[in-house]
């Protein structure tokens, strides 16, 4: 089979994760770590056995989509909102630290000012993909460590979209203007969804609830519906899907669509871990490791830190401080796309990118070894640990 075909780029991905994955289990590694690993092995920097990265790229960008949705459905629109209003000043005030960190680092190892702003920007933010994808579903996201997990990186999922929107921007039309259009929008997405779904969604789930086949394509149908609404009016895809999931979460419903849809998140994310390791350019490793190596350990040391410090100032105790700290201890898959965009738009040259994405990737696999040998998720490799 030619190897531009999508047919055989899917059977190298899977087969070759299904190999690594083994290897992975039986030496007590993340799973996370066996697709990023086969990214590299096999993609342009590597053995270029798939090519096309920038498709499956596209491709697994559904599983956060559906990844957040489903989170989505897991959360009290009243809880969720109490939450985002604790946790406000804690996004904000870490992320001024963490920027700062960033521009420092950068500046040390002579970049120019605007780099290390950029490089700053993209430390602001912890992985939404790892900091969800590591708790447990049935035990925190309940609970109060996951609720505050979340409640905070979906405060910085906002601000990433702001400074997407700001590097956007200087493509064509002003920040301001793109800044305000997202802040109008928002609102008036959220009174869309919860009217679309009380008024429409919910009576035909409930005059067909007996046709699974229907339900599961109504799902689909809302979440990358609302998706795709709320990218065309300025927002993130991520936000809409978010959104469409929480809309329908008070319905009794909603567990039996998150079961439903949990295989199908799970194929996406695969394609999004390969194509992290696959997007990385290894020429250039030898000019990138030490800044970006600096970067991941100042990152993963100073985050729980940060994190700690903060929550215990709002009244929680030192383990869920710390806890919250080391799950939110990574930068996020936001930095790449940060640095993909301010790299397209000539902000930053070659060598920054590529420190933000080393950075990046670095600080996927060391947060993720922390968290599933320490902490409950559903990849822990202690069945002691191990939650779903």
């Amino acid at each position: 089979m030619e190897s531009g075909s999508i047919v055989f780029s899917f059977f190298l991905i899977f087969a070759g994760a299904a190999v690594l994955a083994s290897v992975a289990l039986y030496t007590r590694q993340p799973l996370l770590i066996a697709y990023i690993v086969l990214g590299a092995l096999i993609g342009p920097s590597g053995f270029a056995l798939i090519n096309d990265t920038q498709l499956l790229s596209d491709i697994s960008h559904v599983g956060i989509i559906f990844l957040l949705f489903l989170l989505g459905l897991d959360m009290q629109p009243a809880h969720l909102a109490h939450m985002l209003r604790k946790t406000s000043w804690i996004g904000i005030a870490s992320s001024i630290v963490f920027a700062l960190l960033g521009f420092g680092t950068g500046t040390l190892f002579g970049f120019s000012v605007m780099e290390s702003v950029i490089i700053g920007a993209a430390m602001m933010f912890s992985s939404t993909i790892i900091g969800i994808k590591l708790l447990p579903t049935t035990v925190l996201h309940h609970k109060h460590t996951g609720e505050l997990v979340v409640s905070i990186l979906l405060l910085q999922d906002l601000m990433a979209i702001m400074v997407l929107l700001f590097l956007y921007s200087n493509e064509g039309d002003s920040p301001g203007f793109a800044m305000l259009t997202a802040l109008v929008a928002l609102p008036l997405l959220l009174l869309f969804a919860f009217g679309f779904v009380k008024y429409l969604l919910l009576p035909l789930m409930a005059k067909f609830d007996r046709f699974h086949e229907y339900l599961f394509l109504i799902a689909i149908g809302w979440c990358l519906g609302l998706a795709e609404l709320a990218h065309a009016v300025g927002l993130s895809a991520e936000i809409g899907a978010f959104i469409a999931g929480v809309s329908v979460a008070t319905s009794p419903i909603a567990q039996y669509i998150a079961v439903s849809l949990k295989p199908l998140r799970d194929f996406f994310l695969i394609l999004f871990f390969f194509s992290v390791g696959a997007s990385f350019n290894l020429a250039l490793l030898g000019d990138v490791f030490v800044p970006a190596l600096v970067l991941a350990v100042l990152t993963l040391a100073i985050k729980p830190w940060v994190f700690k410090f903060c929550l215990g100032k709002s009244g929680e105790d030192s383990a869920t401080g710390w806890e919250v700290g080391f799950r939110l201890g990574q930068t996020s898959e936001f930095s790449i796309l940060i640095a993909y965009i301010a790299a397209s738009a000539a902000l930053i040259g070659t060598e920054a990118s590529h420190v933000i994405q080393a950075t990046a990737i670095m600080s996927f696999l060391l947060s993720s070894y922390i968290v599933v040998f320490n902490f409950k998720s559903p990849i822990a490799v202690s069945d002691r640990l191990r939650r779903d």
